[in-house]
């Protein structure tokens, strides 16, 4: 150390002498000197002096450095004791010409000169803070996060409060439905009734006539959920729409269109799910029958026989007994001047005839059905008739079957009873022929002697705005066209469709129109197309 650095080179005497350094290399002095305090860093502070003392004691900065501007020392570099040092660069040189700065005071150097920036760790000590210190950040803290959580948890309590109550009230609900469901309430009862959430089974049978060409139709309808069973017989007036969008008959769409397009158009026109369909001609009627061993059906009429003078095959009364030959007899007959809705009732009653006697063992019946040795429509394979006919016959043993007849208009509509009770409460569907802004339907009845004059006024009507009926060909020609309504409501709208046609107005007149359209015309030899 030379004398520039070490400021009691001149006079050793003048150092105070050093008890020993402390953690941080700092020197710490005699304890027992009066003269000299220190800090918690060892670092010597200036004390309060008697006013008798005239000799100040001798005073030092946190450098351990004397203030007094007297000492020789003044215009000699002051070093910091530090303490040991690491990594220590030799002190600076100064160039030549280059002006050596004064030296500066301690305290103004203490205050200027930045803290040494390289330590190592043991020259640090860490002091805890006072307890109470502490616990107030950590009180402090602990509100703050306390008052958010309470927040938080307020809001998923809210949130969790109104997810329990939906689920208490959907459960209520659903446990209170369930209930009387169950129960056999009132409330139950009207469900059911409402037809909402049932479970039914659907076929249509078409019982067709291989003399004379007629036909029958039939829903037969299983409901699982209401345990009963219900045959609802289709008038043959019943309107229906085919390919195109043109409108025709259930009986002749039965006859031209097939079991298939036909079904479908009954689901378009009752909402309904009919799933197969039954082909029943005449002689498999006779021959289930006969495999039953016969019906027992309480008859409104007597059926003559094929000839006159045979004994009559059917004879009216209550528990009349029919073979096979009786019950097709029975079931078709339709006598001169009756309703149509006669002959379709008296269908419905050998149907459920058979269902009283078939067995309700699905695979018992199935054979049955496989006895007929008939060709099963793709929509329902034998196994399935089998299987829906024993449920069905489970239904009639136990009385819980009913037939009704679909109330149709004459026009070929669905009335509102029809669509508020068959429809809705027995089948679950929904009709779609009850807008009253739907195009009118024109009936074409083709009596030129030509087969071109039906399709060239199909196109004209179709494409005109009006829903084309085909009411076939007349079986002998007429010499003038003509066009009829019955409602006088309609007449006008008969004078467009004469003039859609490029016929004379004086075709048009009132009359007997077909019950399925709303004007109908016939096609004479002086169409031209």
């Amino acid at each position: 150390m030379n004398d520039r650095q070490d400021p009691y080179a001149h006079d050793p005497y003048a150092r105070p002498q050093v008890y020993g350094y402390d953690a941080y290399g700092q020197p710490v002095y005699r304890p027992d000197a009066p003269d000299l305090a220190y800090d918690a860093y060892g670092r010597p502070l200036q004390q309060a002096q008697p006013q008798q003392q005239t000799q100040p004691y001798e005073q030092y900065d946190a450098y351990g450095q004397s203030p007094q501007p007297q000492q020789q020392t003044q215009q000699e570099w002051i070093p910091r004791q530090a303490g040991p040092p690491v990594h220590e660069e030799p002190p600076r040189q100064a160039a030549p010409h280059e002006q050596i700065p004064e030296p500066r005071a301690a305290s103004d150097q203490a205050a200027q000169d930045p803290a040494p920036e390289s330590y190592r760790t043991e020259q640090f000590s860490f002091i805890e803070e006072p307890d109470e210190d502490s616990e107030d950040v950590i009180d402090w803290l602990k509100f703050t996060e306390s008052r958010t959580e309470r927040r938080d948890e307020r809001k998923r309590k809210g949130r969790n409060r109104v997810i329990a109550l939906a689920v208490v009230l959907v459960l209520a609900v659903g446990g209170g439905v369930g209930w009387f469901l169950l129960s056999g309430g009132d409330a139950g009862k009207g469900a059911a009734k409402a037809g909402a959430g049932q479970k039914r089974d659907v076929i249509v049978v078409h019982l067709r006539e291989t003399r004379g060409g007629g036909s029958s139709t039939a829903l037969l309808v299983d409901n699982e959920t209401t345990k009963k069973g219900t045959t609802v017989l289709l008038p043959n007036t019943l309107a229906v729409a085919k390919d195109g969008g043109a409108a025709t008959t259930l009986g002749k769409s039965v006859q031209e269109a097939g079991t298939g397009d036909t079904r479908d158009a009954l689901n378009t026109l009752l909402g309904a799910d009919i799933k197969g369909s039954w082909r029943l001609d005449t002689p498999y009627l006779e021959n289930l029958v006969e495999l039953v061993g016969g019906i027992s059906v309480d008859t409104d009429v007597t059926v003559p026989g094929a000839k006159a003078g045979d004994r009559p095959l059917v004879t009216q009364g209550k528990g009349q007994t029919l073979g096979g030959q009786a019950a097709v007899a029975y079931a078709t007959h339709r006598a001169p001047g009756e309703a149509p809705d006669k002959q379709l009732t008296r269908f419905g009653q050998v149907m459920q005839g058979v269902l009283r006697k078939l067995s309700t063992d699905p695979a018992t019946a199935t054979t049955t059905v496989e006895s007929l040795a008939q060709i099963p429509d793709p929509s329902l394979s034998v196994p399935q008739l089998g299987a829906s006919l024993a449920h069905l016959a489970a239904k009639a043993k136990q009385g819980s079957y009913d037939t009704s007849v679909l109330p149709v208009r004459a026009d070929g509509t669905l009335g509102e009873q029809a669509a508020d009770t068959m429809v809705k409460d027995v089948l679950g569907g929904t009709v779609k022929n009850t807008d009253k802004n739907a195009p009118p339907r024109v009936s074409v009845k083709n009596a030129t002697g030509g087969a071109a004059a039906a399709g060239a006024a199909q196109v004209t009507l179709v494409n005109g705005g009006y829903t084309y009926v085909d009411a076939g060909s007349a079986s002998s020609a007429e010499a003038a066209s003509a066009v009829v309504y019955a409602d006088d409501a309609r007449a006008a709208e008969a004078k467009e469709v004469a003039k859609t046609l490029g016929l004379p107005e004086r075709a048009v007149k009132k009359g007997q129109a077909a019950g399925n359209a709303d004007v109908t015309v016939v096609l004479g030899k002086d169409y031209k197309g």
